[in-house]
């Protein structure tokens, strides 16, 4: 009998009996050095440099469901870096270096795609904002650029940068380095990297509490499949965050929310590049299969649905379709809904916890795909060394009480 290991496991029952043991899931061990609770890219890209830059081996990554299944299948791609604040400058910034020769350091095609972001300015206030990203990206080293309307319109030739629009193009900020790559094949690549480095990754477990011995400290989880007993724990499960912190008696500065998206139809390559528009709150690519990915904003309602509120669909579609008149005719073929964790300043927490052991790496609202190799390299560092790595320091938990806050809310476009 044929078997495909893909379909296996996004049905989520690659434990089965009935297959070759090549294909299942490995049972877990009673006890590692590390658990990671999360198999999406950033869990597996924390593992797999545990296991590559730490020597760290003896990891058990824990998934409820099948890996690469919750946010990490359900984001429109997008990588760039060109944030305001330092902080997010390092983070997405060594995440980017990171991207641009990913698929050889896994040797696995995650479909790095530099094609170019650009980000739409439609206002006065628009213009101000990004020409100062402009300006503090090329401090630090970053690559970014002002575009007028006709040079955006060369640069992506089906832009409408017509006066008369309800949202004129008065320029753009590019940072030609940004771009796409496939949503989960990254998810893959770091999957199979860890798993050849003696990484155990183990579907259909679903961690049901979170053990404290005697003096408050870690000593492992409970799950579904039993008890695992380990010293270190780092929750990388975004989206549910909170539920599973809560396991440990820890509150965290979180808010879960539906981020919308859709694809349309496939068609010919028509779209080089990304676009972003911050006051309409809307981006679009264009994917390898020809499906032009859109991306809207959150509900403002906190839930964990995955499918959100049709009015923000609309009102996206609506700006999209003036941006782009010859998209109008085009049908939508699927919509869907992430679910984000946000702090209250839009920024990560990566880091300690006040629980010896327990680790965390949360919090990234709509910039978690374009992070994901940086996230995890420093996450693992943190996890291995039991402090925090230098550019993970500043997104401590500690900052919400000492007020060092890295305000991306009110500087970062498109929210991440």
């Amino acid at each position: 009998m044929q078997y495909s290991f893909l379909n296996l496991v996004r049905q989520g029952l690659s434990g089965h009996q009935d297959w070759p043991a090549q294909w299942r899931s490995p049972e877990p061990k009673t006890a590692y050095d590390v658990v990671v609770v999360g198999a999406g890219g950033h869990g597996l890209a924390t593992a797999y440099y545990l296991a590559k830059e730490h020597g760290i081996t003896n990891v058990a990554v824990l998934e409820k469901g099948w890996l690469g299944g919750g946010n990490t299948g359900r984001n429109t791609t997008i990588i760039r870096s060109n944030y305001l604040w330092e902080e997010s400058e390092a983070i997405y910034e060594h995440a980017l270096r990171l991207w641009e020769t990913l698929s050889r350091e896994l040797n696995y095609n995650v479909m790095y795609s530099p094609r170019g972001v650009m980000m739409l300015a439609h206002n006065v206030h628009d213009v101000q904002v990004f020409k100062r990203h402009v300006h503090a990206n090329r401090l630090a080293g970053i690559d970014n650029e002002w575009l007028s309307p006709e040079e955006a319109k060369a640069f992506c030739p089906p832009l409408n940068i017509s006066r008369q629009l309800r949202y004129p193009v008065l320029g753009g900020a590019l940072q030609r380095r940004g771009g796409v790559a496939r949503h989960d094949a990254v998810a893959w690549g770091y999957a199979r990297g860890a798993d050849r480095l003696g990484v155990d990754i183990i579907q259909n477990c679903e961690v049901t509490g979170i053990r404290r011995d005697i003096n408050g400290a870690v000593e492992g989880v409970e799950t579904t499949r039993g008890t695992i007993k380990a010293k270190k724990v780092g929750v990388v499960a975004a989206g549910h965050t909170s539920v599973l912190m809560a396991m440990a008696s820890l509150r965290m500065p979180i808010e879960s929310f539906p981020l919308q998206a859709l694809v349309s139809e496939p068609i010919k390559p028509v779209l080089p590049c990304v676009v972003m528009s911050n006051s309409i709150h809307a981006y679009i690519s264009q994917s390898d299969k020809g499906e032009l990915v859109i991306g809207a904003g959150t509900d403002v309602y906190t839930s964990y649905s995955q499918t959100g509120g049709l009015h923000i669909t609309t009102h996206t579609l609506e700006a999209i379709a003036e941006l782009f008149p010859t998209f109008r005719r085009l049908r939508m073929m699927r919509n869907w809904g992430g679910i984000v964790d946000v702090t209250p300043d839009r920024s990560p927490i990566i880091g300690t916890t006040p629980v010896p052991g327990l680790f965390v790496n949360c919090g990234w609202g709509t910039g978690g795909f374009k992070a994901t190799p940086g996230s995890g390299h420093v996450f693992a560092a943190t996890i291995a060394r039991g402090e925090p790595h230098p550019i993970a320091a500043p997104f401590s938990l500690e900052r919400f009480v000492t007020g060092r806050l890295i305000d991306e809310a009110a500087a970062a476009a498109v929210a991440h």
